[in-house]
């Protein structure tokens, strides 16, 4: 499996992960649509969250710190919020329309 983007093919898992993250903002797009996902601000705002914490920490957080992070970035959000704009599971979908790799890990990434 790979996505098209620009006309460059962008190796990933079999699962749909990017093997090597990328930061394009094209990717995301291409990525979201294979996941049925229409992009809004709110999604942006989870993706840059993801990508953020990707390039300080060299990996994604949980679902926990996930909700920790964007509850202290926006008010409102619970998990049913993020379950709305990632129903597959919002720490692991998230990171993969953000074009990051896959999170790995017993419990948490």
């Amino acid at each position: 499996m790979s996505y098209s983007v620009n006309g460059v093919e962008l190796e990933c898992d079999e699962q749909g992960f990017l093997l090597e993250p990328d930061y394009g903002d094209e990717v995301v797009e291409v990525i979201a649509a294979a996941e049925g996902i229409t992009l809004t601000p709110a999604h942006w705002e989870v993706i840059h969250f993801q990508r953020e914490q990707y390039r300080e920490h060299g990996h994604t957080p949980n679902f926990r710190n996930l909700l920790k992070g964007m509850a202290e970035i926006r008010d409102g959000v619970d998990s049913k919020a993020l379950y709305d704009l990632f129903p597959m599971g919002p720490a692991k979908q998230a990171a993969k329309v953000a074009g990051l790799p896959q999170p790995l890990g017993k419990g948490g990434y």
